[in-house]
């Protein structure tokens, strides 16, 4: 990265983006924003993790979501975005939400997974260190602990948000029931949740179950991840598994799913109903979770700067009809992920 010289941000980056308000927060998220899940390790080029970072942030895309796991190796994620963060938006701190999270398993020993106030509070310490930040935006629990009191995770969340290692508190993958009570806890520590992060696609619709109405009438907002269902939401399987496709060495999808007879039925009716609007069918998807105002971002991943491109690109699409969503539905099945 020495031969390139800082990144001056285009001073066009907040002209096309659209920014929903997240609950009934001050807080305002990018309808896209940027996850570093699964493309920003040290398996990825860091020049390659440049540029993409780069361009979401010249797209107006302000917030980049990350957890102390992600990589592979875990770590490894927090540790590239803070070297290209320091080498090139340093300057535009101010402008930017960074995100992560504690919850999954990073050092051996009974404090080093799920959500211990020794976990977490180590955790977020060990994050901003990698990160070579002083604080985050927000910091989430990332999933449930079965075991631990929520009591016990709640006042460790609040700790970190007073202690100005973040300015806001969150959870992910909490179901409706924990999350209305990790919401009444908060609130009653004086640190309100600003943000669930739940699964949600036109394949996975557990949190309109309930999840949705709970957040919804906390004036919680949220950020759903895997809107594209790890890739089945898009055109790339309809026609055959592409030669390299991460699908074919993915840890959470198999070939068998993209091959299977009932999800290429759906995945084709849906890309025919993306096609009557002149777009892909995973702008069509992304658009599709934003059309619950209760969602406030959708949280995407990238291996290019093309494919980033593509997917903020949905939010320039007139929003889909009642007619248009009426005809999604019968393709828009829950569990078709897991056939």
């Amino acid at each position: 990265m020495s031969i390139h010289s800082p990144h001056v941000a285009a001073e066009d980056r907040y002209d096309s983006m659209t920014y929903r308000r997240c609950g009934r927060s001050g807080i305002h998220l990018p309808g896209v924003s940027l996850g570093l899940w699964q493309n920003f390790g040290d398996a990825t080029p860091l020049e390659r993790q440049r540029d993409i970072i780069l361009a979401a942030f010249d797209m107006g895309i302000t917030h980049y979501d990350l957890a102390n796991n992600y990589g592979p190796p875990p770590g490894a994620a927090e540790r590239n975005f803070g070297a290209i963060f320091a080498r090139d938006l340093g300057p535009y701190r101010d402008e930017i939400l960074i995100s992560s999270k504690a919850g999954y398993g990073m050092w051996p020993g009974p404090y080093g997974d799920f959500g211990s106030r020794k976990y977490l509070v180590s955790s977020i310490d060990q994050s901003l260190q990698r990160m070579g930040l002083e604080y985050v935006d927000i910091f989430y629990h990332h999933r449930p602990d079965p075991e631990t009191p929520l009591e016990e995770t709640m006042g460790a969340l609040d700790h970190i948000v007073r202690s100005g290692k973040a300015l806001y508190a969150g959870v992910s993958n909490y179901d409706a029931a924990n999350t209305e009570e990790a919401i009444r806890i908060l609130q009653g520590l004086g640190t309100p949740m600003l943000i669930h992060q739940p699964r949600y696609s036109m394949f996975d619709r557990r949190p309109e179950e309930a999840l949705f109405d709970v957040i919804g009438e906390a004036g919680v907002g949220s950020i759903v991840f895997s809107p594209l269902a790890q890739g089945l939401l898009t055109n790339r399987y309809l026609k055959g598994i592409p030669a390299g496709s991460r699908i074919t060495h993915s840890q959470f999808l198999n070939e068998g799913q993209a091959q299977n007879t009932v999800y290429l039925e759906r995945a084709s009716a849906l890309n025919d109903i993306a096609a009557k609007r002149g777009q892909s069918l995973a702008q069509m998807a992304i658009q599709w979770v934003l059309r619950d105002d209760r969602v406030t971002s959708a949280l995407v991943g990238a291996s290019s700067v093309e494919q980033l491109r593509d997917n903020v690109a949905a939010l320039s699409f007139d929003p889909l009809t009642g007619d248009e969503i009426a005809a999604i539905e019968p393709y828009a099945v829950h569990g078709t992920e897991w056939l």
